[in-house]
């Protein structure tokens, strides 16, 4: 008896400590995590900035330039991927001038004069 009221009393003591010490509540796990991405933030910052210092080091003192270190660089009227792309030639021109290739949806000018009862054919552009 008196054995089970002693696990008894240490149980119950051992409860409100766990309790009371060691589980944190949820407002607190926020602020620690809050805490622990600011510090993470700063860190990366830090370090980012030491790689970068280190970089330019290494590069001025080889004199590197992009291309020794393995970097693209863009070419005036080259598109993503590195494909130049071709403008596609004009295949209709409206009465104002404006124009549309012929591909997608068809543009409102042209839309509107075909409501109007115009020929889509009629503003094709003849090449010679």
């Amino acid at each position: 008896m008196i054995l089970r009221v002693a696990i008894t009393g240490f149980r119950s003591t051992m409860n409100r400590f766990f309790k009371e010490e060691c589980m944190a509540t949820y407002k607190e796990l926020l602020a620690q995590r809050a805490e622990l991405e600011k510090q993470i933030a700063e860190t990366r910052n830090q370090e980012v900035a030491a790689a970068i210092a280190q970089a330019k080091q290494l590069i001025a003192e080889y004199g590197l330039t992009a291309a020794d270190c393995g970097f693209k660089l863009p070419n005036a009227g080259s598109a993503a991927g590195g494909k130049v792309r071709t403008p596609v030639a004009v295949k209709y021109r409206g009465p104002n001038g404006e124009t549309w290739s012929g591909r997608g949806k068809a543009p409102n000018w042209l839309a509107s004069l075909i409501a109007q009862g115009r020929d889509k054919n009629d503003f094709l552009v003849h090449r010679s």
